[in-house]
C-alpha cells in the first residue's frame, strides 16, 4: 500500500490497540467471521482518491477506512 501525502490530519485510528473497556475488537470477533474478510478487502483498497478529497483544517477527522469498514 502506498503512502498518501496530504495536509489533512486525522484522528488516531489503531484497530489492534488493545483497549481496557471493551476488550480489543479482535478478541470479540471469531476467527472466521465475514466481518474479517471485509476487514481484509476493505484494508487493501485504494483509497488514494478519497483521501485527497480532504481539505484539513478545522478538528481532526475519522479516517476515511475506518468510516469504510
Amino acid at each position: 500500500m502506498a503512502k498518501i501525502q496530504s495536509s489533512a490530519q486525522f484522528k488516531s485510528y489503531q484497530p489492534q490497540q488493545i483497549l481496557l473497556l471493551p476488550p480489543s475488537l479482535d478478541e470479540l470477533i471469531e476467527e472466521h467471521d465475514l466481518v474479517r474478510v471485509v476487514n481484509l478487502v476493505v484494508d487493501s483498497l485504494d483509497i488514494s482518491g478519497l483521501i485527497n478529497q480532504y481539505k484539513g483544517g478545522g478538528t481532526t477527522a475519522y479516517h476515511p477506512r475506518m468510516l469504510l469498514k
